[in-house]
């Protein structure tokens, strides 16, 4: 038998070959669907900007041909964009054509030098709310100036000229015109609700060639494209102005500025819809530049990035860039060779195709998200002003509002008083500057003079000024017999306010720990200034407790109330944790749980008694109401290091404490283990002291004391029950947990990666 696998593996054309033919089979027909789009929607646009209808036709082939290649978004299609419609209108009503193509270089040429500098995520920083207003209102400027084409008269030179003169022209309409329009918008609007073999055909250009057909078969007398004969000629040359430097600057940096922002978002939006390369957009900058330097000097639009067509492309199944680059070459010979058929369209159809993509531009989607946001005035301002003004100066006007917003959100405390009996408290909340500083002072002066007053700040920023009306007002109030308490959440920005001593670096704030993981004595001594001795035993109003209940109270339990509510009538815990009385181990601390996570035992020595007769039953009853009721799938006995019941065992009980001698003979056991057993690690380690070693032991037996149970012992031997060893090193906050395949505590973060098996039986 002859092998020919060889032969045909030499002959075979290179894997990137074989890739590139792959890709080739998905771009060629969707390029050709973008193709069918970008036809009708760049006339459209031409004759809405006032431009020569070829040269939207010269916009697309050097967006296809050049942005595709140079670009940096494989699968973003570039040509002529309807929002930049208003302003190619307005620069070729100022400086004439040849003029506005010499404006599109230039434009061409800043974007290659913004590319170039790297700059072009700066652009992403412009609020959405900006940009979507722009577009709309960039909409509405294209569906009112396009309303009057459809019903046969002209455009005048303003949106609100458009909306006056529309009652007129819609109650004497021009029969043939109209006819035409509606039919091209009643076949877009409806297109997508046909079956899916239809619409195949893009919507916009059946609707298209169905107005088309419809005025040629019945003979309708109507204003159609107007394409020159020698619509091939490439001898023209873009022209300088002979004056108004000034605004033809300002033209070229609004055309640049407005198409690089237009072809970032529509890249970014482009990446969402496909799980290939992320776009370079520096890179993207760069080929949407060179566009349009083309398309400007061969007297074309200005060229941008534009979503309709690339969500075409990527819904097509478009894999390279070679899908916009074959799109552009569609376009070059339809333009060579069926030039001549453009001059069939009626002006009323492509008028209809560009009132439905005006209105697209108001997208009610994008409304709702803002109006969540709260940027709804933004769009709403810029919007109208790019309607009622023009678009750089509704562009602007939106940044100042967007900016206002963002120092009214920043930069706007929220103020208010609580009495309680003959105690005050003011509160102040977010950032605190001197746009603050009259309703401060308002709410300040309802304190009646000498009551004594707790003043809370939650502040995120405190200014000079509002600190020195803090700080007057503070030392007035106390000159007349008051009394202020200044209690500070976070950063305490007025710690030494009395003193006229700001804090205005968070560097230079001591550290402490929130309130809700420090101790009550530490966020208490920390808020006053001074350290706080441990509290005396006089009783709950007076404690250090009392205070941390009344701070539950007022901040946690708003927050933790959700979730009690639902466990009130039911408690399902994972882990039974047994650990001991030390008042500095914290269970839910030291593992991140809340309400409802630990059925937990706490004890001098972490200690489990034995089952024998005349034992103490209280850990073993939790221990069988935790796996035999509850269920639970692990338990965790942790010990810690510097127990003074591990120093007891080493060094013996005090005669006087004849419970407490009682009770650690529980312990025994772990220091006869200790003594006969091989020294136990922790972190590589052996502990410094007799007590920690201990410590270490008696975690193991008491685990071996929990095997002798029979609910545990059925449990772990069905595999529903894991037991744990944890020690918990105080000073420095690390937990460590038992691997006994090591036969040592390891880092608990070590045994979370699944790098150590921390189960012990």
């Amino acid at each position: 038998m002859i092998d020919n696998s060889a032969q045909e593996r030499e002959h075979a054309p290179p894997r990137s070959w074989r890739s590139a033919l792959d890709s080739l089979r998905h771009d060629i027909p969707a390029s050709l669907v973008v193709f069918l789009v970008a036809i009708p929607l760049s006339l459209g646009i031409a004759l809405a900007s006032g431009a020569p209808i070829v040269a939207g036709l010269i916009a697309a082939i050097a967006g296809g041909l050049v942005a595709g290649a140079l670009g940096g978004a494989p699968l973003q299609v570039s040509g002529p964009a309807a929002g930049l419609t208003v302003i190619v209108a307005g620069t070729i009503e100022e400086f004439g054509w040849a003029a506005a193509c010499a404006i599109t270089v230039l434009a061409g040429a800043l974007q290659i030098l913004l590319g170039l500098s790297r700059v072009a995520r700066a652009a992403l920083s412009l609020s959405p709310a900006i940009v979507h207003g722009m577009l709309a209102g960039i909409g509405v400027t294209i569906v009112l100036s396009q309303l009057p084409l459809v019903f046969g008269g002209t455009a005048q030179t303003s949106p609100l000229g458009n909306l006056l003169r529309l009652p007129s022209l819609v109650l004497d309409p021009n029969g043939a015109a109209t006819l035409t329009g509606l039919v091209a918008l009643a076949i877009v609007l409806g297109w997508g609700k046909l079956p899916a073999a239809v619409r195949k055909v893009p919507g916009p250009l059946a609707a298209i060639l169905a107005a088309t057909a419809l005025s040629l078969v019945a003979g309708l007398d109507v204003s159609r494209v107007d394409v020159p004969g020698d619509v091939l000629d490439l001898g023209f040359v873009p022209e300088f102005p002979d004056g108004g430097w000034v605004d033809f600057g300002v033209a070229v940096v609004t055309i640049a500025l407005v198409t690089s922002v237009a072809t970032l978002l529509s890249a970014v939006a482009v990446d969402k819809m496909h799980a290939g390369p992320r776009a370079n957009l520096n890179r993207e900058l760069i080929g949407q530049g060179a566009a349009n330097v083309v398309s400007g000097t061969f007297g074309g639009l200005p060229v941008a990035g534009v979503i309709v067509r690339s969500s075409t492309n990527v819904h097509s199944g478009a894999r390279t860039r070679m899908s916009a680059i074959l799109h552009g070459v569609w376009i070059l010979l339809f333009v060579a060779v069926l030039a001549g058929a453009l001059r069939s369209i009626p002006l009323a159809a492509l008028a209809a195709l560009l009132v439905h993509v005006g209105a697209k531009l108001v997208n009610p989607a994008q409304i709702r998200e803002l109006r969540r946001h709260g940027d709804l005035p933004v769009y709403l301002v810029t919007l109208v002003g790019v309607v009622a003004l023009d678009l750089l100066t509704g562009v602007l006007i939106g940044v100042a509002v967007a900016a206002l917003t963002m120092l009214h959100r920043l930069l706007w405390a929220r103020i208010h008083t609580e009495g309680d009996g003959g105690q005050w408290r003011v509160v102040v909340e977010g950032a605190l500057s001197a746009l603050s500083i009259p309703r401060l002072t308002a709410v300040l002066s309802t304190v009646p003079r000498g009551a004594a007053v707790t003043l809370e700040l939650v502040v995120d920023y405190l200014d000079h000024a509002a600190f020195d009306t803090l700080s007057d007002w503070q030392r007035s109030h106390e000159e007349a017999g008051g009394h202020v308490v200044v209690d500070e959440i976070g950063h305490p920005w007025f710690a030494r306010g009395k003193a006229g001593e700001p804090t205005v670096h968070k560097a230079k704030a001591q550290r402490i720990a929130p309130r809700w993981f420090a101790p009550w004595s530490e966020w208490q001594s920390a808020q006053q200034g001074e350290p706080l001795p441990v509290p005396e035993q006089r009783g709950p109003r007076g404690s250090s407790m009392r205070r941390g209940m009344v701070e539950f109270e007022r901040r946690t339990a708003q927050l933790v109330r959700p979730i009690l509510g639902r466990l009130a009538d039911t408690q399902n815990p994972e882990t039974l944790f047994i650990t001991c009385g030390d008042a500095r181990i914290v269970p839910n601390l030291i593992t991140s749980s809340g309400p409802g996570d630990l059925f937990t035992v706490r004890n001098i020595g972490n200690l489990v008694p034995g089952r024998a007769e005349g034992a103490d039953a209280s850990v073993g009853a939790a221990v069988e109401y935790a796996v035999g009721v509850l269920g639970v799938r692990e338990i965790v006995v942790c010990g810690h290091s510097s127990c003074g019941a591990m120093t007891a065992l080493l060094g013996g009980v005090p005669a006087d404490a004849p419970g407490l001698r009682s009770w650690l003979a529980h312990g025994e056991p772990s220091l006869a283990r200790a003594r006969t057993q091989p020294p136990i690690r922790v972190a590589g380690s052996l502990p410094g002291s007799a007590a920690d070693q201990l410590a270490l032991h008696n975690v193991l037996q008491q685990l071996d004391r929990l095997r002798e149970y029979p609910a545990v012992a059925a449990a772990s031997r069905c595999g529903e029950l894991d037991l744990i060893g944890m020690y918990f090193e105080v000073g420095t906050a690390r937990v460590h947990l038992y691997d006994p395949e090591s036969g040592a505590f390891t880092s608990a973060a070590a045994a979370g990666s699944g790098q150590n098996r921390m189960v012990t039986g």
